[in-house]
């Protein structure tokens, strides 16, 4: 179980959203990836849900947000 952390503070779009979905292929099971952003990407947010991506944002201490985002566990 990893850690990938991913800084996309200001990087223009839409280079933050495709870093975070190359990302996403290096993934292993039990993986997340922390991801620190000055927005809140909602676009982002439904590619996750549509690919079985899971999510969960707070609060970053030095960005506007930091979002863990891991497969969906198989049930």
């Amino acid at each position: 179980m990893a850690t990938i952390e991913l800084d996309v503070r200001g990087l223009q779009p839409p280079e933050p959203l495709e870093r975070v979905l190359a990302m996403l292929d290096e993934l292993g099971d039990g993986d997340r990836l922390l991801l620190k952003i000055n927005c809140r990407p909602v676009p982002l947010f439904r590619i996750l849900e549509r690919n079985g991506y899971v999510h969960e944002e707070w609060p970053g201490s030095d960005s506007l947000l930091e979002i863990a985002i891991s497969k969906r566990p198989k049930a």
